[in-house]
């Protein structure tokens, strides 16, 4: 094993965080801003890219692997949770919106798990985080979030989150699922994964499901999510009252806001 072994548990339901066991040395990994709260006698530490082994052990090895974490949008730190004490100590990680932690065992998915560029949580130590490049080329142009995902490599675990419900299906070899390009969370690196335009004029134009959509083809296991973050938030924003707006909901918005602040 290379991964350090991490115990853990999930708590909560719409809004989860996830508390991570760590015995004396054993270390966890993060993005930044993921943590919630931590015991006395763990030692944070920032660090250049994932804290593993896979970009090389120089100075341009560490440069280069966290270089391509600014591709998926991500920073080029993470950073690093380890158990200095003598017992057991806990560390926790939320989600930054309403969703699921899916927690993964990569020894059990064939070592590799590729996902959205920010579904990613935390891991074990040894976990490499990288990118994945789709093969075909119209993928990157067309498919929105589908060209540059990220990758998870290792035999520990690691933890991703996407919103609303999330629904894990097994694809026997050859057969097909069609999902809209933000809905898909990750997948196992059997699953053959391609961008389609949606057939019919009218059905683009009207159908309000947007031009593209992703074909996942078994064997694997894909997790889709039924309310991408970016869904959420342009409905948000198109509910919002807009500054100069006279509707009834933003009048009625400024009413309850004008009441609680003591106007």
């Amino acid at each position: 094993m290379n991964n350090h072994e991490i115990d853990y548990k999930i708590y909560g339901d719409d809004m989860q965080f996830v508390e991570v066991e760590l015995d004396p040395k054993e270390t966890v990994i993060a993005e930044a801003g993921a943590l919630m709260m931590m015991e006395d006698g763990i030692e944070m530490e920032t660090i250049f890219g994932d804290g593993s082994s896979g970009g090389g052990s120089g100075l341009m090895g560490k440069l280069f692997s966290a270089g391509k974490r600014v591709l998926t949008g991500e920073s080029l730190f993470m950073t690093t949770f380890t158990n200095d004490a003598h017992g057991k100590k806990h560390v926790s990680f939320a989600s930054p919106y309403p969703g699921k932690i899916i927690p993964m065992d990569l020894s059990e998915l064939g070592g590799k798990v590729i996902c959205q560029k920010d579904a990613f949580l935390a891991a074990a130590k040894g976990v490499s985080v990288g990118i994945e490049f789709q093969r075909k080329i119209g993928a990157g142009f067309f498919g929105g979030e589908g060209f540059i995902m990220q990758k998870l490599e290792g035999d520990g675990m690691a933890f991703v989150h996407a919103g609303g419900t999330i629904h894990k299906k097994e694809l026997a070899p050859g057969e097909v699922l069609r999902v809209d390009t933000g809905c898909l969370v990750a997948m196992t690196s059997g699953v053959n994964y391609n961008i389609e335009m949606v057939k019919g004029v009218k059905t683009a134009l009207f159908g309000g499901e947007g031009l593209f959509f992703a074909t996942l083809r078994g064997p694997g296991t894909v997790w889709i999510q039924s309310l991408p973050f970016s869904r959420l938030a342009s409905r948000v924003f198109a509910a919002a009252p807009h500054r100069g707006g006279s509707s009834d909901e933003g009048s009625l918005a400024k009413g309850v806001f004008g009441m609680l602040n003591g106007d």
